[in-house]
């Protein structure tokens, strides 16, 4: 049954919220199975990360104060993954809106905020196996995470909230676009966003104007925040949010959720009104 049809049965009340996520969240899962090449890009894209940034670009890199660079990066690279979660949920919800499945469920007794949620949690699921195999490929290529297991544990949950984040923030602008192919064209301003970080390289050696964007970027706050949490090599710089990167990384998680949660769900509504 799909999704549509199942919502169109489903009675009014505010019991749905459970159930409308769970179907939305299905109807997600249900695309990567029947779109093998989207799931084998999700799960490639990590091991061609560690290669080329990791031994094509890292021999020529050095950490001050010295350390391996592969450790230095492993941290940039997973917070890479939780930054990307923007474009997969910006396209499908822009997808939706372009092909009148937003209009359609919106005429139908569901949950607004189920059928969003279901959406955002399946990436969540999607990127937990993407983040687990990039810690193996990471683990191959030399990195550690040398400060035992509960803050190995506590960088993964930052990770993993910041991904659920950056659906909202994804959504959202799928939303507000409309349109899968302009959607799709946004990631020319998201991959400026994920580069002026210090994912790759230390932010010291960046003109100051630059350094400030990068050093206020939250990207680079959840960067910082699991190499500390990780224990691998670092240069965190004097700006605030780099100094003090796991409370600037929960502050950056918690605006940002705070104001794309509930527009997300306002634009959902309303559209087309």
């Amino acid at each position: 049954m799909s999704t549509v049809a199942y919502a169109a049965r489903r009675p009014s009340g505010a019991g749905r919220l459970f159930p409308d996520t769970w179907t939305s969240m299905l109807r997600v899962l249900l695309n990567y199975r029947h779109s093998p090449g989207l799931l084998a890009a999700s799960l490639g894209v990590p091991v061609v990360m560690v290669v080329v940034f990791g031994y094509v670009f890292g021999s020529a890199m050095r950490v001050p104060g010295g350390g391996d660079y592969r450790e230095f990066l492993m941290p940039g690279l997973f917070a890479m993954v939780a930054t990307n979660g923007i474009m997969p949920t910006m396209v499908g919800a822009a997808r939706d809106v372009g092909r009148g499945v937003t209009d359609r469920l919106r005429s139908m007794p569901v949950s607004r905020t189920g059928l969003l949620l279901g959406q955002t949690l399946a990436d969540l699921l999607v990127s937990v196996v993407v983040l687990a195999l990039l810690a193996l490929v990471g683990l191959a290529a030399g990195w550690r995470a040398r400060h035992g297991l509960a803050d190995t544990a506590g960088a993964f949950a930052l990770l993993l909230l910041f991904r659920f984040v950056m659906t909202w923030v994804g959504t959202l602008l799928g939303l507000a676009v409309g349109k899968e192919e302009a959607a799709g064209q946004l990631a020319v301003v998201v991959f400026p966003v994920a580069m002026v970080t210090n994912a790759y390289v230390p932010t010291g050696g960046m003109p100051g104007w630059l350094r400030f964007v990068a050093d206020w970027n939250p990207v680079s706050s959840v960067v910082q925040a699991c190499r500390e949490l990780f224990g691998n090599p670092s240069a965190p710089g004097s700006a605030w949010p780099t100094q003090h990167a796991v409370l600037a990384a929960l502050l950056w998680s918690a605006v940002l959720l705070a104001l794309c949660l509930p527009l997300a769900v306002r634009k959902f509504s309303t559209h087309g009104r």
